[in-house]
């Protein structure tokens, strides 16, 4: 398995979430196909998948002025899908802290 990296719980993921409470993000490898999202999710979460969206985010340069002089640097890559359960179905990422 191993093709979901970790579950995206961010300000924007949770409202959209608690707008409609059958979405869930997380951040995948990105070779990944919806297909292998699907059924790994299934999987670790004993839910049922019915719609799964992908988007691809490019990596972005940043950089920092310090004391030192300017710090270049870059954030890697990532795919991120937005998995829609079936009604009913819920997860809950804080379960196991």
């Amino acid at each position: 398995m191993g093709i979901i990296i970790r579950p995206l719980v961010t300000e924007k993921m949770t409202a959209i979430t608690d707008r409609m409470n059958n979405r869930f993000g997380f951040i995948v490898r990105p070779e990944a196909n919806k297909l292998e999202i699907k059924n790994e999710v299934e999987a670790m979460y004993n839910v049922t998948v019915v719609d799964v969206n992908t988007m691809r985010y490019a990596g972005k340069t940043k950089s920092r002025y310090t004391r030192t002089g300017i710090i270049r640097g870059r954030r890697s890559s990532f795919k991120k899908a937005i998995v829609t359960l079936k009604e009913g179905d819920t997860i809950d990422f804080y379960s196991n802290i």
